[in-house]
Formats: structure tokens, sequence, C-alpha cells
């Protein structure tokens, strides 16, 4: 074979670099064992690639930098949100953990996860139609109300429903709103809903069996919604999320235990019963799981604590718990893990004392301190920080409130506008 030499690229030719040392054009297909770590510049044409979506092909993004249709359950580190007809609830626990996004296709409510706590999850709602989902919590974190009573028994029984600020520290004042008769002799725990105050029995010239709803939004006369099943006066009130019960109660004395709904307006049904018949007891509320009943009422012939279930049905059981002291027309106050009852009558002196007791436990109350006097027959309400005892015997316009998160005594934070005597207690 001839080789020529004359600085082309062709057949038979021999390649000569140019004037710089690089080799001239030329066809390289043939060339075996090129370290492709050597190429730096240029671009391949997608003709040259073996793209797809299927195993072994190189993923190329289309036009608008977005990727093709591929399956990608094979893929870490991706979060994707729930998608479901309803909301989530307080017992939904994703297995993805705190952040979790979770879209209600029915009302398009977009929930994230902010607190990942097992059956008490928090669902925060980044807006919509329907608010955050959280675990109930028995306390308020508005205002407390005095509804009802008087200094005595007659003409000066009224049926004036006063409020008192949970956020600040002062007097109290009317509400604007007022009970659908006058009465007095209420227990000193009501009950509430997330949206309404209810009130229960009661004395006007005859025992009552009324059962009152009132507004927390708007002021007005409450609506009366239906009866308790006994007519009677002092008996005391626990509430879930869904229901308010009525327990016990004088003249004559009953064991009943009340319920109705808070979704539909009606009378109340019985649905079981305390472990005796008692006159004014006072109550505490764990959650939505039981209500607590105490009842020191001298008629009674009892110091004991008992509870029965707000899941169902069910008649009352004994906790074998029992206060520091045995004594009636108290007040009743609930946080999260205790029961506390304050002030009572036992006959002479009266109870300045602030008694606490465990849910789920069967240890006695313990004396944790003092109101500021000596009170019986005054107004009990929660919030999530504090029990407030307002108005009782003296008679007095006295606030008072105490601790839940550490023990002391009770301090005075203002006074109620009018005096609220053998009265009725709630809050929002």
């Amino acid at each position: 074979m001839t080789i020529i030499i004359d600085g082309t690229v062709g057949a038979n030719k021999a390649v000569v670099l140019d004037a710089n040392g690089k080799l001239p054009a030329i066809d390289g297909s043939l060339v075996t064992t090129l370290n492709a770590t050597q190429v730096t510049t240029g671009s391949i044409a997608t003709a040259n690639i073996d793209t797809g979506t299927t195993t072994g092909k190189v993923l190329v993004l289309d036009g608008s930098g977005a990727m093709p249709a591929i399956a990608a359950g094979a893929m870490t580190g991706v979060s994707s949100a729930t998608k479901s007809a309803s909301d989530p609830t307080v017992s939904t626990n994703p297995s993805t953990g705190l952040g979790t996004k979770w879209i209600n296709t029915t009302s398009g409510e977009i929930f994230i996860l902010t607190d990942a706590t097992a059956g008490e999850n928090v669902w925060t709602s980044t807006g919509g139609t329907s608010g955050d989902v959280a675990p109930y919590y028995y306390g308020g974190e508005a205002y407390g109300y005095s509804m009802g009573g008087g200094p005595d028994s007659s003409a000066t029984q009224n049926s004036r429903i006063d409020q008192y600020s949970f956020t600040s520290d002062g007097n109290g004042v009317a509400s604007g709103s007022s009970l659908s008769a006058t009465r007095v002799y209420l227990g000193s725990v009501q009950v509430q809903s997330s949206t309404d105050g209810y009130c229960h029995g009661g004395y006007a010239a005859g025992y009552l069996s009324k059962l009152d709803k009132f507004s927390f939004a708007s002021a007005g006369t409450a609506t009366l919604i239906g009866s308790i099943t006994t007519a009677g006066a002092s008996s005391s009130g626990c509430n879930s999320d869904t229901y308010g019960y009525r327990v016990g109660g004088g003249n004559p004395m009953t064991n009943v235990i009340d319920r109705w709904p808070f979704a539909s307006d009606g009378n109340a049904v019985d649905v079981g019963d305390l472990l005796a018949a008692v006159n004014s007891p006072v109550t505490s509320t764990q959650g939505i799981t039981y209500g607590y009943v105490f009842s020191g009422h001298p008629s009674n012939g009892t110091n004991q604590i008992s509870k029965f279930s707000l899941v169902s049905s069910a008649n009352a059981v004994s906790t074998t718990q029992t206060l520091t002291t045995s004594r009636s027309y108290t007040g009743g106050h609930s946080s999260q893990t205790y029961g506390y009852v304050t002030g009572g009558t036992e006959a002479a002196p009266h109870s300045d004392h602030i008694d606490k007791y465990a849910f789920d436990s069967s240890s006695n109350a313990t004396d944790i301190g003092n109101l500021t006097y000596a009170s019986f027959g005054h107004t009990s309400s929660s919030s999530t920080t504090y029990g407030y005892a307002a108005g009782g015997n003296t008679p007095s316009h006295k606030i008072m409130k105490f601790s839940f998160a550490s023990d002391g005594d009770a301090t005075t934070v203002g006074d109620l506008p009018y005096i609220h005597l053998y009265a009725g207690g709630c809050h929002n």
C-alpha cells in the first residue's frame, strides 16, 4: 500500500498535525478504548443517547424542564399529602410524623401535623372552613361566668349572667345575657359546650327542671331548650365535647345522671345512677373520659369521690378517694390531670380549703392552699391554667383564682358586679 503524505485527510493518507500540534478534523468512529474523562467540552445529541422511562434508560427532562410521567414507588425522601374525604382526627397517627400534610378532598381544607403525640395529635389548619383539629380540653381560654343566684331567696333572686376575664385580672362585668327565668340554688358547676353555656334546675317559687342555653358569641336571653328528668336544686354538671351532664341534687335528693347532646336542643335523658342520692354535689371533669363527683353534704352521710363515664351510659363507681374534710356547697374545678374542690361549709366554721385529687388514682385529696376567705355557695369555673371561685357567702362579690401549675393559696383578682350566692358557673 502506498501512503500519501500531503497534509490532507483521506484514505491511505498519513495524518499530519496542524501548526498548533492538533489533529485535523477526522472521523473517529473506529477508535476504541477512548478515556471518556478526557472529553471536557461539547454536547451529545439526544438522538445519540438511549433515553426513555424504562429499565436502563436515561431520563431526560422535557422542554419545560419537567420530568416525564414515571413510576416513583422506589424513590425515597419524597413527601406527599394524604388525601381523604374527611378531616384528620386527634387519633390519626401518620407514619410520616411531624409536618405531614392532609388534604380534605370534600372541603379543600389543608392540615399540617404540628404535634405528633399518639392519640393526641394536633392538626393545624392552613386556611379554609373547619379550623384546627386538637385534643379536647375542658378548661376555657376567654371568660368565666356567674349565673343566677342572689343573697337570699326573696325578690333579689335573679337571672343575671356576669362574666370575668381569664386573660387579664380585673372586675367582672354584665355579659349582656340572662337566664330564661330567675333562680337560686344552682350547683356551683354548670355546663358548657364550645359555643354555649348551659344552666339546669334550681329554685324559683318551686323546684325547677328547666334546661337553659345561652350563646357565648352574642348577648341575649337564654333559650329554654328542654328539661332535666327530675326537678331539683343544687345539682352540678360535667361535660364532654359532645354532651352535657347533670348529676344529683336536692328536694328531693336524687341519684340521677342526666345527659343531653350539644348538637341538638331537647330534653335530657337518664343515663345512669350515682352511688347514692346526693344533695349539693360538686364535680370535676377529666377531658372526655370521666366526670368526678364529690358529695359531702351532711344529709349525704359521706365524704366520697366517685366517677362516671362520659363515653358510655353507665352508673358511677367509687374511686375510694376522699377529701381532707367533709363539707357541702363547695366549688369544683378541673385541670387536665387533677380535680379541685374549694371552700364549702362544715356547719361552723366555713372552709377556705383548696383540695386537690388526681384523676385515675386511689389516693385521697390533699390540702394545697387556701382561698382568700372562707367561702361556700360560690360559682366555679376553670381556665386552662387556673381555677376560679367567684361570689358566695357573706355575701361576697370577690373573684378568686389559684394556679394549676403549682400548689398554693388563691389570690383575689377582682369583684363581680352583682352578688351571686348559691349560683352556677361555667366558662369558654
